[in-house]
């Protein structure tokens, strides 16, 4: 399922009664896990965010990038912690533990499990139900290395002789889930990376502790975890299978080292049972917590970051939600959580008055919404002179892993893109500011141009600035032919629909791209058209056009089709030279779809679909 490299579409944080109907959500499917497990993974005094992927995935965790849980269809029937929860909480799961490190090497490298690499207790195979999440571990260690859900029932699965699939696999360690993970603290990180997914010795030759045979106290044996004094036994213990055969005993014996210097790591490595909720809670409050004279110090400063960089005058006036979600907030520093309350302003609205009494902004209370809005930024203030805005090395670094995600991706990489030609309207607009007339632009270049003119023509009204003062020349590019006659034409428009009504007044294009081939088309995007109806002998069949728009062969794609679906398919060309249909046996509208979305990158705005099979 993160094979792939999919971007998130959005990214929020939970309300307080999505919080909670995530935690009975998985209180419900994990009945294993206790109030206080539930507790150290989503602590109550966290942030908790949920990223929402275009292949419905959703992914919940702590803020600061540390996914604990996913909803594989986004509607809560199928969540699963990831393994990075899992190693807080490891009896979460019922797991199936592996023959051996043969075997995890596949696990790892995205293969679901099959039953004759699953290791059966003396006292049979456990009791399991199809569609169950269960969890993955090697021998000799606690940490799971996959989650996944089972495929077949305990009955099913000793009907066919323990054969086949045992676990779907839907996330396993250093997928592209877990490294989400990187750059943050994990406990232990290291020397599961180095020791426990990669030395064959400890992965097949380490036994399962047995908490009869370990000695110490009894605060040590409530643990489910590996302490020093069991790792430092590993080289000790005694295996039938390294007596048979003395090769194996040799290279146990030369590996002594090796494990003796994983023991002074692994010390710090104690996965336990509970967890208990104060102890997560402490431990989270310790690394985000700030004074108020912090938090009003980086308010501060992220605001002038993005007055700096973002807020154009423009866009104003603006809101003041929205200058805090899309201006201020992106603009802090890595790793630091900003809370308007927990500053000395308590509220967004006292910080903005705040400022625009110091002189930095100007802001205004809208009766109506009951909200602040900002109006106007003074540029000439000697905090927004002093302040040197910094530049974003994390956009550099995540430019360049763009990059290379494109490098590696397939080149069925599709990219569509709304452009704009002046047409005679909007010409003498173009022509007063110097710009190309016969140019292709974006909607976002086409709006600086007439904000371009504006400026220059000093149209903005001086009572209130979020009004333009239409003269001849821009109220005839806005209006003319568009006004019914008898009317009066406009004096002045607002800001905010100054753009969209110039951008309307031009000659729609699209430009699509899909690897090194691209192809610029007059007018809108035409939608894909995926339709399904019955034929004689109530058969469904499913038709499929427009794929042309998007360049896809119809040819290829019906033969993909056929093989992913193992149905019959038609290619037929449509009346009118209006491109192919593909005709497919059955009744799979969804799937191709999702198949569309997933495989070829098709925004899901641009596919239609009809069902006349439905009544």
């Amino acid at each position: 399922m993160f094979k792939k490299a999919i971007e998130a579409k959005s990214h929020q944080r939970l309300s307080g009664a999505d919080r909670k109907k995530l935690k009975r959500t998985i209180r419900d499917r994990f009945p294993r896990a206790s109030d206080a497990d539930i507790d150290a993974l989503l602590p109550p005094k966290a942030e908790i965010t949920v990223s929402k992927f275009v292949n419905r995935v959703h992914v919940y965790g702590v803020e600061g990038n540390f996914p604990m849980f996913f909803d594989v269809d986004g509607r809560g029937s199928e969540i699963f912690p990831t393994v990075f929860a899992l190693w807080k909480v490891p009896e979460m799961l019922p797991s199936f533990i592996l023959k051996g490190g043969e075997v995890s090497q596949f696990v790892i490298g995205g293969a679901d499990l099959m039953f004759p690499g699953i290791s059966i207790p003396a006292e049979g195979l456990p009791s399991f139900l199809v569609g169950e999440p269960w969890a993955v571990k090697v021998p000799g260690n606690p940490a799971p290395i996959a989650v996944g859900s089972t495929t077949m029932s305990t009955a099913e699965a000793l009907k066919a002789g323990l054969r086949g699939k045992a676990l779907r696999i839907t996330h396993y360690y250093r997928d592209l889930l877990w490294e989400s993970v990187e750059g943050h603290y994990v406990p232990n990180a290291g020397f599961l990376e180095d020791v426990v997914f990669e030395d064959p010795v400890f992965l097949s030759s380490a036994p399962v502790p047995d908490s009869s045979e370990s000695s110490g106290d009894s605060s040590n044996q409530e643990n489910v975890g590996v302490d020093n004094k069991e790792v430092g036994e590993l080289a000790d213990v005694k295996d039938p299978i390294s007596d048979s055969h003395p090769t194996s005993k040799t290279q146990l014996d030369s590996d002594t080292d090796t494990v003796e210097q994983v023991t002074k790591a692994v010390g710090g490595f104690k996965v336990t049972e509970n967890i208990a909720a104060d102890e997560s809670t402490t431990v989270v409050e310790e690394q985000h917590t700030l004074s108020a004279e912090d938090v009003d110090a980086y308010l501060d400063k992220c605001l002038l970051q993005a007055l700096h960089t973002t807020v154009n005058d423009k866009d104003l006036p603006m809101p003041g939600s929205t200058l805090w979600s899309n201006h201020v907030l992106p603009c802090r520093p890595s790793g630091i959580t900003l809370d308007i309350k927990k500053s000395s302003h308590k509220k967004l609205s006292k910080w903005l008055q705040a400022k625009s009494s110091a002189g930095l902004i100007s802001v205004k209370e809208d009766k109506y919404k009951k909200e602040t809005v900002l109006f106007s930024v003074n540029r000439s203030h000697l905090d927004y002179l002093s302040f040197k805005p910094e530049r974003r090395q994390e956009q550099k670094v995540d430019q360049g892993g763009d990059q290379a995600v494109k490098e590696t991706r397939s080149p069925k990489l599709l990219e569509v893109s709304e452009i704009y030609k002046p047409s005679v309207h909007v010409n003498p607009i173009f022509a007063s500011v110097g710009a190309d007339t016969g140019k292709l632009y974006s909607a976002s270049e086409a709006s600086d141009v007439v904000f371009k003119y504006i400026e220059k023509g000093h149209l903005v009204k001086t009572m209130n600035k979020s009004i333009v003062v239409l003269d001849p020349t821009l109220c005839d590019a806005l209006f003319k032919g568009a006004i019914k006659k008898g009317s009066a034409y406009p004096t002045e428009i607002h800001k905010k629909d100054l753009g969209s009504t110039f951008v309307s007044r031009m000659q729609a294009h699209h430009v699509v791209t899909r690897g090194s081939e691209s192809v610029v088309r007059k007018g809108s995007v035409r939608t894909i058209q995926i339709m399904t109806e019955r034929r004689q002998g109530n058969k469904k069949v499913t038709k499929l056009s427009g794929m042309e728009t998007f360049l896809m062969d119809a040819d290829a794609l019906a033969s993909e089709l056929q093989k992913k679906f193992a149905c019959s398919t038609s290619v037929s060309e449509l009346p009118g030279k209006k491109g192919h249909e593909v005709l497919i046996q059955g009744g799979v509208i969804d799937d191709v779809a999702r198949h569309l979305i997933e495989q070829y990158g098709v925004p899901k705005r641009y596919i239609e679909i009809l069902d006349k099979t439905k009544k």
